[in-house]
């Protein structure tokens, strides 16, 4: 089952419309900030294809909706 998070789009590291280049982005930004945490790749639930770049850190709960949008795991990067 996907699991659906919510992030502010404004956090995004990087937005892509093909699936393994934002993996790879993905990774080589990991290998780069190892400190940051996990990085994750998700995909917009609305409209066309399209991938974000987030670190999981900045994950929001229910309370901040307002900012946020819905988007769904597609990986995670430790």
């Amino acid at each position: 089952m996907d699991e659906v998070v919510l992030f502010n789009p404004g956090d995004s590291i990087g937005n892509f419309h093909d699936y393994n280049e934002a993996i790879q982005t993905a990774q080589i930004y990991r290998d780069r900030h190892l400190d940051s945490g996990h990085v994750l790749v998700v995909k917009s639930q609305k409209g066309e294809p399209s991938f974000d770049i987030f670190l999981a850190e900045q994950k929001l709960n229910e309370t901040n909706i307002k900012a946020s949008k819905k988007y769904t795991v597609s990986k995670e990067i430790n």
